[in-house]
């Protein structure tokens, strides 16, 4: 290794927060990374650029291969690993894109989960193995054009037609659609808000592919559109009404958040360490300026926070003691600090900031979406709030 390479991880790294992970744990952090570094990272930036991954049923199969898809539910194929080693995952998966954590959270922590915890035994059965293997891919339809932040208000249907639902609404934002091969859909009831497994070759069923994103743009985003999509019983979980559903899967999805953002933030410190190493100005190198270390030590700081922060609500997780509020103060730091740190970045590489030879702007504009997705800052400000008062203010 380099002294230059060296001086890179040391600057990231000041903390020693290796020593509070297990030796396992640091296994799946360092495999994840070296099948990013050979399935990713030479091709992300094109992937961005042009707005479509190649071959993504193949990224998707390596990435079952790995274990990493449901790596924290256990059974039916999946890895049963623990939350600390799936929040380390994520942080080396968004550390090359959010693109690919996105994929890899909606395939595990929503479609995968809502299965795995609702789901019937037959619904597990069919679904689980493939998608732990990556043979098949899932979405999960809960967001519409008019329901955001507020669920609770959509306007998607399922009507009793016989033995049969029929259901009928449209889905929006919804990360890996157009590529499904089943897709977990919420839907209003006579009985409340219920799940459904719908396969997406259903008469129908279509996923429209979204376009002109200037953000998550290596990542597969749909519409969902269901014209009268006819489903036997078998299809609808049995128990679960109201929104318990969604938000149990919303808040797996939140905690891989938590831990991605920092992979974001990791990458873009990196880059601005070595970028001030190689950058001269006025006969030095600009690391030697001390408006320059001021921003890296900034920047330093608030990733060793986020970082700490999602270790500590993974601990919890895995001993069963991490409340949703919890997950709330993650998401709303995390991507916050982690969408500052490559805005400073930005600033220390200048004009080559904007480029795609380096990660930054590619960062930085993903995480605007990390940003507002599994809920805006706003949503959780609220659930933060609420549980230092004791007073909901959502209304």
């Amino acid at each position: 290794m380099s002294t230059q390479s060296l001086q890179v991880t040391t600057g990231v790294e000041l903390a020693g927060i290796d020593d509070l992970l297990t030796v396992d744990e640091r296994l799946v952090r360092s495999s994840v990374r070296a099948l990013c570094e050979e399935h990713v990272d030479p091709f992300v930036a094109d992937w961005f650029e042009r707005g479509e991954i190649d071959d993504i049923r193949g990224l998707t199969k390596a990435l079952g291969d790995l274990g990493l898809l449901g790596m924290h539910l256990d059974g039916y194929g999946c890895a049963g690993m623990s939350a600390v080693s799936y929040g380390l995952a994520c942080l080396e998966l968004e550390a090359s894109d959010s693109g690919i954590r996105s994929l890899v959270s909606v395939q595990g922590s929503l479609a995968m989960f809502a299965i795995w915890r609702w789901g019937t035994e037959e619904q597990k059965r069919e679904w689980l193995p493939q998608m732990a293997a990556g043979e098949a891919i899932g979405c999960f339809g809960l967001t519409e054009p008019d329901a955001g932040s507020d669920p609770g208000s959509m306007q998607t249907h399922a009507r009793r037609d016989g033995s049969d639902w029929v259901l009928t609404g449209r889905k929006m934002w919804i990360t890996n659609g157009t590529v499904a091969d089943v897709a977990v859909v919420w839907a209003q009831t006579d009985d409340g808000i219920r799940g459904f497994v719908v396969p997406t070759d259903a008469p129908g069923f279509s996923a429209p592919l979204i376009k002109h994103k200037l953000s998550l743009r290596a990542s597969v985003t749909s519409e969902l559109v269901l014209d009268e999509v006819r489903l036997p019983e078998s299809a609808v979980f049995p128990e679960v009404r109201g929104l318990k559903g969604p938000l149990s899967c919303l808040n797996e999805a939140r905690y891989g958040i938590v831990w991605g953002a920092m992979g974001a933030a990791r990458s873009a410190l990196e880059s601005a360490v070595r970028y001030t190493l190689q950058r001269e100005q006025f006969g030095r190198p600009i690391a030697s300026f001390q408006l320059t270390q001021a921003k890296l030590a900034e920047m330093s700081l608030e990733y060793t926070k986020g970082l700490l922060l999602a270790l500590h609500l993974g601990r919890r997780k895995d001993t069963h003691t991490l409340r949703p509020e919890q997950v709330s103060l993650g998401k709303l730091n995390n991507p916050r600090a982690a969408l500052e740190i490559c805005r400073t970045a930005r600033t220390i590489l200048g004009g080559n900031g904007i480029s795609l030879e380096f990660p930054v702007i590619r960062h930085m504009n993903n995480l605007e979406s990390v940003l507002t997705y599994e809920g805006t800052v706003e949503m959780h400000t609220l659930v933060v709030g609420q549980a230092l008062t004791g007073i909901p203010a959502f209304r």
